[in-house]
């Protein structure tokens, strides 16, 4: 992919590096400054804003140039970049490619694992403020696609991004099976938890109505909720599975179709997956959108952070269970069961709790014993 195709691509001030970010790309400039082989004026702050089949694309005060890894990092196994990192880029007028000579620290990071039992963390962006759960409903369960959403949540909790849930194609369900599936974000997640239904068909007289209903649920509608989720200054990712309708959302936001977007599968209404490269989309008025390719799968290993995070109150309660290896499905003296029967804890966040929980004890169990998380 060559730099003029890659349209909508974020500004240097669109993004923004923290503190701690500024003080350690100094750090690391001065120690290569030092060692007399690289000249201070050649080093630069950078923002990865694109990842395809060619060099990283990145993006500095000068504009964007592809910038290959150095002999370095590479060698030290560190050249596992993603798009969002903040790195220190060296440009030397007489070389056509930029080099990336250091990956500065990360504030967090979007992670899944990727493998079985000798599988690794693979970082899907960096630096992220929130991130978009998209969900097309009207799936193979007929709804919201609830377990989905929890995993996706979970992988973003684990991080401390924020968390806001997009339900797309939301001409697939009749106004009350709409409703149902907020009800039903909203019951699996908490009221703190953003939620906007949408659909690309143009149905607008049907989709009013289901508009009505959705706000009335206190969730947004529409396109102008989701450019709510992302003003200026800010950095999401868009997190889904393949064909649930990411693209095309963005595509809508933008006005025209920056990002490739497949047919639509006449048996399920699902869209064919076509992102390829991990990059930023820049939203008029607003922050930046990192688009992510389909995910096929979202194993969880190693996320116990984000599943207390995301269900704190139940992980609270597990705390008191009479054995520490309590499954909370028949253990005697389980508080989380007494918690659900006395319903100081609801059960859709129990089930969801509990079900993630089994998933994460089993994926850990099958790992090699000498790999670390």
């Amino acid at each position: 992919m060559a730099l003029p195709s890659l349209r909508d691509l974020p500004v240097w001030g669109d993004l923004s590096p923290s503190e701690r970010q500024r003080a350690d790309f100094t750090r690391m400039r001065e120690t290569l400054a030092s060692t007399g082989d690289v000249k201070r004026e050649e080093l630069f702050l950078g923002c990865v804003v694109c990842l395809d089949r060619g060099f990283p694309a990145v993006l500095f005060e000068g504009g964007v140039v592809r910038a290959e890894f150095a002999a370095q990092l590479t060698k030290s196994g560190f050249s596992r970049i993603a798009v969002g990192d903040w790195v220190c880029l060296r440009i030397v007028p007489e070389h056509e490619v930029a080099q990336a000579v250091g990956i500065v620290l990360r504030e967090n990071d979007i992670a899944r694992w990727r493998g079985g039992s000798r599988g690794e963390r693979q970082t899907l962006a960096a630096n992220v403020d929130l991130v978009l759960v998209v969900q097309p409903l009207g799936g193979g369960d007929g709804g919201a696609g609830l377990a989905r959403i929890a995993r996706s949540a979970l992988v973003a909790a684990n991080c401390h991004a924020r968390i806001a849930v997009v339900l797309t194609k939301a001409d697939r369900l009749d106004v009350e099976g709409v409703v149902r599936a907020v009800a039903g974000v909203r019951e699996l997640l908490g009221d703190g938890v953003p939620v906007v239904a949408t659909s690309a068909a143009d149905v607008a007289r049907e989709c009013e109505s289901r508009g009505e209903a959705v706000r009335a649920l206190g969730a947004s509608w529409g396109l102008d909720g989701v450019r709510e989720l992302v003003p200026k200054g800010t950095v999401s990712i868009v997190l889904g599975e393949s064909g649930a309708g990411k693209s095309t959302v963005l595509n809508r936001i933008l006005g025209y179709d920056v990002l490739k977007t497949g047919a639509v599968r006449d048996r399920d209404g699902a869209g064919r997956h076509t992102t390829v490269a991990r990059r930023m989309v820049r939203l008029p008025g607003g922050g930046v959108i990192v688009d992510e390719p389909g995910l096929r799968s979202l194993p969880l290993v190693g996320h116990e952070r984000g599943l207390a995070a995301l269900f704190p109150e139940v992980a609270r309660v597990a705390q008191e269970c009479r054995f520490r290896d309590c499954t909370h499905t028949h253990e005697p003296g389980c508080a989380v069961r007494r918690a659900l029967f006395d319903k100081t804890c609801e059960k859709a966040r129990v089930d969801a709790w509990v079900a993630l929980a089994a998933e994460m004890r089993t994926g850990a169990s099958s790992l090699d014993p000498d790999v670390v998380l």
